[in-house]
Formats: structure tokens, sequence, C-alpha cells
């Protein structure tokens, strides 16, 4: 990443552009969040707003939004791209209104290496390998991602004399981490967010059709994000200039993504879109499931360790694809990470070789638009840590949470515990920072426990058996709050007893205005013993159909660990509605959405 402009950089305010907040200046105070720019790496300093975004300042003036500016110039040239997350924490720390008021959420717009450092911040990524202090809060409510090469460039591997351009190679160490610190995956910390990434590049990078001229679509795909979240415009990276110009990695007549000239411009329709919460984002350019490259292909990120979960150097990583028949060697240029941008999505099977020994018949599936990665190895592997109730995104869990651990080879035997609950059930054991928690349930593929409740932030969840043993992390946060279901799909009928007749709630026994309901969850996070109960420390909110439903207890099932239960008051107004939407609401974050049967 040595093009001209900047494969990002970080907003940097100037006289010339009256819109910016200069640094250190009060806020003044709108209807709507500031909005903090970031820039990617610059080859020269110092860099203006303007060099990177355009006038998208004054785009999102006149509607309202006051814009900032975090230049990553602002930083020493020889900083890696943990420190400027760091110092983006320190920056976002000193905003503060004219009110003298801290400023408390923002979002944020960020171009090329810029959505790493956004990335960085928000995981907390620390300069040692696999060290991680995410913030307790983020202070980010939505974010756009412009041309950020999530899974690197293979440009970055040609100029790597830098700390920024080593990370940004496809294939680094530190891409890997960022991608897998939250239980193998990042989910940006359940921040709103989207992409818009370029195809725009003649194709010297990678493939006509398939890069900006600097990042493939699947290196800068928010696949590993969620669905529908991509948007690919006929844009190259940067304006070609430079060594973009010179290499003829874009067009002549070609425009920069980020380059903002008018309110019209494509990516300026999908950044105020998307910050004032209407839908035109998502007729504007392309999805990525219906690209033709990306609907039907995906990068692969590959790492390999031995089943006791000690890292392997890689001697070669081959993936094999059923359908069509096909075969390809990765690359692997940091000894560890195997990667390639193009492969054809679908059943495949992966192998590895290593000086110490060989991990193959690894049938794995890779989902198209975007890049995914897999940890090879034998012995237990873990996939996911959810809550025993429905899946609730973002991946966090609470202490006192019913949880299930899904993963593969987990345990040699299936076994369901009675009281008092072991710490090795099954011969296998499951660990949080290295002491052994009581285990409820286990089998291959699903073992159930409950988190201590003493817990908070970052932890390492190991489960170990006979076989080997596989860690990793884990976020916990005060509440995640989760409804059981009657059908375990999370989204039909809640687990619910009606306070009148203590009878399921059902279309045949439904609620009335004044009912006193019952609803069953896990997630509420440490309780306190008062009276013979258990009350949740954090109260939680509860709606139904959008209504308030005053709580009176919320806290332990009695005698159920793990099992929570809320009661509340049924609100009238709502009128007869057989699947009335239920949620809980504790702190920042919210349930899944059940129904409840009221009439």
């Amino acid at each position: 990443m040595i093009l001209a402009r900047g494969i990002g950089a970080l907003l940097l305010a100037g006289s010339a552009c009256p819109q910016l907040i200069p640094p250190a200046a009060p806020l003044p105070r709108t209807s709507k969040p500031p909005v903090v720019f970031i820039n990617g790496h610059q080859n020269l300093c110092p860099s203006s707003f303007s060099d990177t975004f355009g006038v998208a300042d004054q785009v999102l003036q006149s509607n309202g939004e006051v814009s900032l500016f975090f230049n990553t110039c602002s930083v020493p040239s020889t900083a890696s791209i943990e420190d400027l997350g760091a110092a983006f924490a320190g920056f976002l720390a000193g905003l503060r209104y004219q009110d003298g008021q801290a400023v408390e959420l923002v979002d944020v717009v960020v171009h090329s290496m810029g959505g790493l450092v956004l990335r960085s911040y928000l995981s907390g990524k620390q300069n040692s390998a696999g060290a991680f202090h995410p913030p307790g809060d983020t202070h980010v409510r939505k974010a756009v991602f412009l041309a950020t090469p999530h899974f690197g460039t293979g440009l970055g591997s040609l100029a790597d004399f830098t700390a920024q351009l080593k990370e940004l190679a496809s294939g680094s160490r530190f891409l890997f981490d960022l991608a897998t610190w939250n239980q193998g995956t990042d989910d940006l910390r359940g921040v709103d967010a989207i992409a818009a990434i370029g195809d725009g590049g003649t194709g010297l990078a990678v493939m006509p059709g398939f890069d900006d001229g600097v990042v493939a679509l699947s290196s800068a795909s928010l696949g590993f994000y969620l669905p529908g979240r991509t948007r690919v415009l006929p844009f190259c990276h940067v304006d070609p200039g430079g060594l973009v110009g010179f290499t003829r990695l874009c067009p002549p007549d070609a425009h920069g993504i980020a380059n903002i000239t008018s309110a019209s411009h494509p990516a300026a329709q999908i950044i105020q879109s998307f910050l004032n919460g209407t839908n035109q984002w998502m007729s504007v350019g392309a999805a990525a499931e219906d690209d033709p490259f990306l609907s039907v292909n995906g990068g692969l990120n590959v790492t390999a360790r031995t089943a006791e979960d000690a890292s392997l150097t890689l001697t070669s990583v081959t993936g094999a694809a059923d359908r069509p028949a096909y075969s390809k060697e990765l690359n692997i240029p940091s000894g560890d990470v195997a990667y390639t941008d193009l492969f054809p999505a679908g059943p495949l099977t992966l192998t590895a070789v290593s000086p110490a020994l060989t991990v193959g018949d690894n049938r794995r599936t890779l989902a198209a638009g975007g890049t995914q990665v897999f940890t090879l190895k034998a012995g237990p592997s873990i996939a996911r840590v959810l809550p025993a109730a429905p899946k609730v995104f973002p991946l966090s869990v609470a202490p006192e949470m019913f949880v299930a651990i899904y993963g593969t080879a987990l345990s040699s035997q299936t076994a369901q515990a009675a009281l008092p609950y072991p710490l090795d059930l099954g011969g296998t054991q499951v660990l949080i920072n290295d002491s052994a928690i009581p285990l409820y349930y286990v089998a291959a593929t699903q073992i159930d426990a409950v988190i201590p409740d003493t817990l908070s932030g970052l932890v390492k969840l190991t489960v170990r058996n006979s076989s080997g043993s596989h860690t990793v992390n884990l976020l916990v946060e005060a509440a995640v709050p989760a409804i059981f279901t009657l059908d375990a799909s999370g989204s039909g009928a809640a687990a619910a007893l009606s306070g009148v007749n203590h009878n399921v709630v059902s279309a045949d026994n439904p609620l009335h205005a004044g009912d006193s309901v019952e609803l069953f969850a896990t997630g509420l996070g440490h309780l306190t013993p008062r009276g013979g109960l258990f009350y949740a420390d954090q109260q939680p909110s509860v709606t139904i159909a959008g209504q308030d439903c005053a709580v009176t207890f919320a806290g332990r099932a009695p005698g159920f660990r793990g099992l929570d239960q809320i009661n509340c008051i049924v609100p009238g107004g709502i009128g007869a509605n057989p699947q009335a939407p239920v949620v809980i609401a504790s702190g920042s974050r919210a349930s899944n959405v059940a129904t409840l049967a009221v009439r």
C-alpha cells in the first residue's frame, strides 16, 4: 500500500474546510451523532481531509451532521496499526461538546487502512501477537467502510518496509489475529456497519472486475461480519495519480471511491443513507450477492495447529473444491498463515503440511461473498460459544449465562450430569482463564455450562479432553439477554407463564392487559441475593409490541442456576395479537425477538 493519496488516513481539520471541527475544539450539539472520518496509510505527510474524502464534510453539513478528522499523519510514521487504534481511542475520549459534556456516541467513515484502525480500536488489539484489551464501551454507533483491505492486499508485501505496510500485506499475522479475536471471528462489537468496495481496477492487482487496483473484492467485503452489508461500485481504490497511475493498476480516467465530489456521488449516497437510517443505500451499486465473482467465490485464510493447540509453521496448504473439481495451493507469505483471494464457494478439503506433521482431510464449506478464516487441527475444535437460548448478536456472553459450546471432537462420549455438577464430565473439561467450570452436558459437538459470575472483559475459554485442547477468546459483558422460545427457533413463542393461571402462554391461554407474565431467559448478568431470591444487578426492561411491560422482578429463576426470570405487567393498548413481539433490553444489549399471545 504505497499508493498516492493514501490507502487510508485519519481526518485533519483545516482552515479551508470550515465544515470540519478543528482538533481539540468543542463540538456543537446537533440532532445527529458527530461523524469521524479516518483515512488510511499515507506515503507523504502532511495530508488533509480533502486529499482523501473530497467534499464529504460539506455533504454531511447539509444534512446537519458535524464532521471530524482523525488523521493518520498525526501519529509518527513508525506507528503500527495497533498504535493508531490506541491513538484513536484517545481521540474519542477527548471529544467534548460546547457545554463541556463528553461526546458519548459517534458515527465513523473510514477509507482503506482507516478501517483496520477502527477494527483495531474496537477489539483493543495490542502490539503483541494475539493480545487484545477491548474497550468496555465502543462509543461507535455506525461505521461505513470504503475499500478497507480487511484481509490485506497483495501489494503490501511488495513494499513491507514499515510496520503498517507489513500488517497490510495479505496473509499477515496481524490481519489473521484481527479476524479471529472473538471466538475465531470479528463481529465489530455489534457496531452497525456497511462496506462500499470497488471493482474498477485494471486487473493487474488480482483480476479484471475483481479488484479496485489495490484490494480484491473478497478482501474488502464485510461478508465475515454479516450478509447483505457490502455494495460493489465501479471505482478504484484512489484517484489514479502517483503509483496507481504509474503502475496502471487503475485506468487513467478512473475515480477513487472515497473522493466525494458531490452529494450525488455513489459513496456519498451510501454514507448519507446509512447514517440517516434510510434504505436508499441498498439500491446504490450492486450487492456482493449479485456480483459475478463474489456470488460464486470467496477468499480463504488458513492456519494449522497441533492437537494441543500449538501453532504450526506451514510448508504448504492446498484447497480442493468438489464442484467444480478444482485444486489450488495457497500463498504463505508469513510462515503460519496461508491465503487466497479467489476460490470456488462450497464444500472443500483443506490440507496443511508443516515440518512437524500434516493436517489433512479437513472438510469445510466456504461461503460465497467474502473471506473466511479456518483453523485446521486434530482434537477438539471450538466453533462458537452461544447462549443456550437462541443466538444473539454480537458474539458476547454474560456472567451467570447458560451457554452451549459448539464444535467438533469436544468429547469422546455423551454424558449428562446430575447434582453436584462435575468439573470433568465424560473425560472433558472446560476451563476459563485456566480454571475449570462445572459441566451440565457433554457430547462430541456440544457442551453445556454456566459462565461464572466473577468474569468480565475478554477471557480465555479452553476445551480439553484426552485428544487435545483448543482455546478461544470469549467476550463477557455485563448483560446479554436472550429469550428462550418454545420451539427453540429464537423467533417463535417465548417460554413464558401466565401469572393468572401459571400455565404456558399460548393462543389458547393468552395474556390480557394488566396480567403478570413470567418470561424465561438467560444472560441478565451478575446477581445479588436478597430475601431468598437472586436479583439482577443491572435492571432490564421489557417491551411487548413496542410498549413498556413494567418489570416487577428480574433475576434467577428460583432453583435454576443459569436460567433467568422476568416478571412484568402486560401493558394496555396492544389489542388482540397472537404474535405480539417481546424484547428484553439491558444496558446497550437487546435480546432476540420472541412472541407472546395477547388478547
